[in-house]
């Protein structure tokens, strides 16, 4: 059997002696105190080493190259080796996976200006959320650092990053920090990002973090903590970067972690060294002798770029909230000045949806008022009103306000005309549902602003404007406001008016919020605009708050009477008959015996008792069960 060196720390020399030696029984040892007889190890040996990253770090930069065999068993103080090679955290478990392996596999060695490291580079903030280890990954371990993140959200500065490799142009952006790893099982980020990634691949992974926002990193962290498999999808936040050397300057020199020893300098160089041991790898780290080709990975399109963005968010403090770069305010912008302006296409489809939307409702169909509701555009200028509101940008406001105003007359003489020339005057369901706005109606409102503004911000879900359109429904209540005029009748008019403005305040507000909390405007600008909303919203939920009382008095009592018995009979299919004075209730009675005038008295009194109203009136419908 060929001699296996058994390099250890010579602090720890009794438990060499009691505990070591005896559980590498099988192997034939040569003793080698890590201190005194480094300088003695012959090329292509096969070593066992029991040191402490510190102490592993050098023995590593001198047995480069000379093809040694290198196998590990679980020190202390070899934390960073550990977790980098895959080590069983037991001795009998470590000393096992060494008289398992068949051979040693040839293995890269990452470099951070000409030292070794065995399991990460951390440059800039630690964020502990995305580069701690994998193992302590549990619900106790996330809401620790939960709190670091907050206790040290000052520190969570992005800074500016030159990064430079083969055959790429310089990459200028602006990072919290980057962590740069051998392979995937190094780090929590890296094992959640990429799994095909070796010891032997000859390359290394760079991880440039630059969140626009803390609740971006948490949501990222706390959406990984159910991902079971790699989808290889990186957060928007991320740029990675899989090269065989990557050098990074800095303006001023930068704080950065070189498995877990604090260092600082303004260049840092990394790279891999190909093949350079052998080793027996632990049980936890995967390896692949036949790792192919190596090849180069740059994915950096989401990382921040542009010298005017970068100026506006190096050096300042990560915002809690999401922050909205140059380019994205500059292209929303447009989009919403667009759609704050008249045009004959608006105006065109304003009319059509109105009359569609009037047609709906005299023929009580919903299928045709949905579709009234898709064609409408009144959604676009009123969301563009929003950003007005927001930025306190007045030529936004004015044109916004013009275009909804101009959309709102077309809409009333559209309704009014074809209501004249409609002989119909019947109080319909669809009709009926519109006149009597509630708070309901306002949390509607306000659900459809955020999903407006929203989908206006974000191009990729901007085709669900049309379910926006559907469930706020804009234009048949404009529609039954201008039934109303055409009626005559003031009640549908000012009912049905009430239910717009309820749309058109709550959409508003929402949509403002939204955008501040998308990063369109600092809350100092917002704070008039927010005021102003705010306090409209509320003077119309004085209206709308006796109308949610109403409504929910009259299912109170349509509950209470149902299967409700009188004597042998029993009350079913109540209805209350909204706006009517003494109140009025439509109930089918169900009985064994003809109802007298008698029982029908009864029946009065005991549901004035039963609700305890002093007069109701009744619609009753009789049924004889035989």
């Amino acid at each position: 059997m060929k001699e296996t060196l058994l390099i250890y720390d010579p602090q720890e020399q009794q438990t060499v002696n009691n505990k070591i030696i005896p559980a590498l029984e099988a192997f034939s040892l040569k003793l080698i105190p890590f201190d005194k007889n480094r300088a003695s190890i012959a090329p292509e040996s096969n070593i066992i080493t029991y040191l402490s990253d510190e102490q592993l770090g050098e023995l590593v930069s001198g047995i480069m190259g000379s093809k040694c065999t290198l196998a590990f068993l679980p020190h202390f103080g070899m934390k960073e080796a550990r977790q980098g090679y895959g080590i069983a955290d037991s001795l009998p478990q470590a000393v096992e996976d060494i008289e398992k392996a068949k051979k040693g596999i040839e293995a890269d060695l990452l470099l951070c200006n000409g030292r070794p490291v065995f399991n990460r580079v951390v440059i800039g903030s630690s964020l502990s959320l995305m580069s701690g280890s994998v193992s302590k990954n549990s619900i106790t371990a996330f809401f620790e650092k939960l709190t670091g993140i907050f206790k040290g959200g000052k520190a969570l500065i992005p800074r500016p990053f030159t990064i430079i490799t083969e055959d790429k142009p310089p990459l200028t952006t602006a990072a919290i920090g980057i962590i740069a790893v051998l392979h995937s099982k190094s780090t929590f980020l890296s094992r959640t990002l990429f799994s095909r990634s070796f010891i032997n691949d000859g390359r290394m992974h760079g991880l440039i973090l630059a969140p626009r926002s803390i609740m971006g990193l948490l949501r990222f962290y706390i959406k990984s903590l159910f991902q079971r498999k790699n989808n290889q999808k990186l957060p928007s936040f991320i740029g990675h970067i899989k090269a065989r050397s990557i050098i990074i300057n800095v303006s001023e020199p930068v704080d950065f972690s070189l498995d877990n020893t604090l260092m600082s300098a303004k260049g840092i160089e990394l790279l891999v060294s190909e093949d350079a041991f052998m080793v027996i790898p632990g049980r936890y780290l995967n390896v692949d002798e036949h790792a192919g080709e190596p090849s180069e990975m740059y994915r950096i399109n989401r990382l921040p770029k542009g010298e005017a963005y970068l100026q506006e968010i190096v050096g300042k403090p990560l915002s809690l909230l999401y922050h909205a770069s140059t380019e994205e305010f500059k292209d929303l912008f447009k989009v919403l000045r667009d759609n704050s302006k008249v045009n004959s296409s608006y105006l065109t489809l304003m009319v059509l949806s109105t009359l569609l939307a009037t047609l709906g409702l005299f023929s009580n169909s919903s299928p045709v008022i949905i579709g009234a509701m898709i064609l409408a555009p009144l959604m676009a200028p009123i969301i563009s009103l929003s950003m007005g509101v927001l930025r306190q940008e007045k030529k936004l406001m004015i044109n916004s306000a013009k275009t909804i105003g101009y959309g709102l007359l077309l809409s009333y003489l559209a309704a009014i005309f074809l209501t004249l020339l409609t002989p119909l005057h019947t109080l319909n369901e669809e009709i009926t549902a519109r006149i009597r706005p509630n708070l309901l109606d306002l949390g509607v409102a306000i659900v459809s602003g955020i999903a407006g503004a929203y989908a206006h911000a974000r191009e990729e879900v901007a085709k669900t404007l049309a379910g926006v359109a559907i469930a706020v429904a804009l234009v048949p209540p404009l529609a039954v406001s201008g039934i109303g005029i055409g009626w005559g009748e003031w009640q549908v008019f000012f009912g049905a008016m009430l239910l717009f403005l309820t749309n058109l305040a709550g959409i508003v507000l929402a949509g403002a919020i939204t955008f501040m909390l998308l990063g369109f405007s600092p809350f100092q600008l917002a704070r008039k605009g927010l005021f102003v909303s705010l306090t409209l919203v509320a003077l119309i939920s004085f209206p709308l708050g006796l109308g949610f009382n109403t409504m929910v008095r009259e299912r109170q009592i349509a509950q209470a009477l149902t299967e409700y018995q009188v004597g042998d009979i029993t009350i079913r299919d109540v209805t209350v008959i909204q706006g009517t004075k003494p109140m009025l209730i439509s109930v089918k009675l169900v009985a064994q015996e003809p109802v007298t005038t008698e029982d029908l008295e009864r029946v009065k009194q005991a549901i004035q008792s039963k609700i305890n109203q002093e007069e109701v009136q009744l619609e009753i419908l009789v049924s004889i069960r035989r």
